[in-house]
């Protein structure tokens, strides 16, 4: 394969991702951001997102000179005295965070084009990796003004808790653009993955990020509609959806019944969708009822947890397992999880909180929450004990431990994780979700 020299703006979740992976490829990546410290610290090889194997693949990258760290784009494109072969492909990589009203903010995207423009050798290639409303690879052309450039859409389909593993072993490889070579030469870049890649135009590969993600999200408000259907007829959700996942045109994934749907991306895209919807005149109800089941659901876990202690939920003590927004992150950004606890809160509950990703309190997220660095201090003197994330570490606590120490012995499953019997035995009572 042919080595390419390539800088990733913006060293975040995304971007280290791409950048350690591209360079695990042998490519000779820089990556680059704003914030000093940042950058200091991945210099030094400390890796503060909780990813597996991304630490070992910075160490790696690092360790080989293909993978290096830079602050600011201009270091990054064309660092004064530069001697080495200029770069070919510029990736973007900074945040589109849900703005107002939904819609996707693009400042970043555009600040970075203003920036670059002038800085970028002749016929490089940009390529916009972040979430990106349709018309954004126009927009950014438009913003560069350089013929000589072409932009790339090049969606990333990254989840948290497995982006290594899925950026090296890709379902599929999406690469947009109205120039055929230059879509070529970004799909090349992965040629070592052997994954099936789709080659079409810049809206088209805008759209489809959107439309996989909302898809999801419609699926898991499907089964926790069907869970509250389950529980009003008597019938049993994970025995439905067993049933439903060996068709395979359903499948199992996604079939799991929860507090709701969060995390950096499903909220954010869904919304953007809706707001690219609304701006080509059409209406989407199918998706808008998803946001609304979605909405509904922690409410929905906070009455399962209100009936769980006697009917009023004012002063009692209520213990949470969870509240990373799923197992294996460190991300709390729009977590069901945290939005249950604001629910117990606001009803005069007293939360003390356990998360193995996350074992200290975070301003502005974890407000009104106790966080715990131990289950047993989460337990004590609980009224009930309310399963939120589902780590798999749960499972395999000492539930006769636990019950010595709670005041009351009732578990709030609200992710169908442990198994009722292991409880019962144990001494507690189990209230799951969907369940008879």
């Amino acid at each position: 394969m042919f080595v390419r020299r390539i800088a990733v703006i913006g060293a975040g979740y995304v971007g280290l991702t791409t950048g350690a992976c591209l360079a695990s490829l042998g490519h000779r990546v820089v990556c680059a951001d704003v914030d000093a410290a940042k950058i200091a610290r991945l210099r030094d090889g400390d890796v503060d997102i909780l990813e597996p194997g991304l630490p070992e693949l910075v160490a790696e990258g690092m360790a080989a000179g293909r993978l290096s760290f830079v602050l600011g784009a201009r270091e990054a494109i064309a660092p004064v005295g530069a001697v080495e072969e200029p770069v070919e492909v510029v990736f973007l990589c900074v945040p589109t965070p849900m703005g107002e009203g939904g819609a996707a903010d693009l400042a970043a995207v555009e600040a970075v084009a203003h920036e670059v423009r002038d800085l970028l050798p002749r016929g490089c290639v940009v390529v916009n990796k972040s979430t990106v409303p349709v018309g954004t690879a126009a927009r950014t052309r438009q913003l560069l003004g350089r013929r000589d450039v072409a932009v790339v859409s090049n969606p990333e389909f990254l989840r948290e808790g497995s982006a290594v593993h899925d950026f090296l072993n890709p379902d599929r490889i999406v690469v947009g653009c109205d120039q055929q070579d230059a879509a070529e030469r970004v799909a090349a870049l992965y040629s070592r993955l052997g994954a099936p890649t789709l080659l079409t135009d810049a809206a088209s590969s805008e759209l489809v990020k959107y439309a996989a993600n909302c898809f999801l999200a419609m699926k898991l408000s499907y089964v926790n509609a069907m869970a509250e259907l389950c529980e009003r007829l008597g019938a049993d959700v994970g025995e439905v959806t067993e049933g439903m996942g060996y068709d395979r045109r359903i499948g199992q994934a996604f079939l799991k019944p929860g507090p709701g749907w969060g995390g950096s991306c499903l909220p954010k895209d869904t919304h953007a969708l809706m707001q690219i919807s609304d701006a080509a005149g059409f209406e989407f109800p199918l998706l808008d009822a998803s946001l609304q089941t979605n909405q509904r659901q922690s409410g929905r876990m906070v009455a399962k947890v209100r009936a769980a202690v006697g009917g009023s939920l004012a002063g009692k003590r209520i213990g949470l397992l969870g509240l990373t927004f799923k197992a294996g992150t460190d991300d709390l950004r729009d977590s069901p999880a945290l939005a249950v606890a604001a629910g117990l809160r606001a009803e005069g509950a007293e939360l003390t909180g356990f998360d193995p990703g996350c074992p200290a309190p975070v301003a502005g997220l974890t407000d009104g929450v106790a966080v715990a660095d131990d289950v047993m201090a989460a337990a004590k003197d609980a009224d009930a004990i309310v399963v939120l994330t589902e780590w798999p570490e749960f499972r395999a606590l000492d539930w006769p431990a636990l019950a010595r120490v709670a005041a009351n012995r009732t578990v709030v499953d609200t992710r169908n994780l442990l198994d009722p019997d292991v409880l019962r035995r144990a001494g507690f009572s189990w209230v799951g979700v969907g369940s008879r």
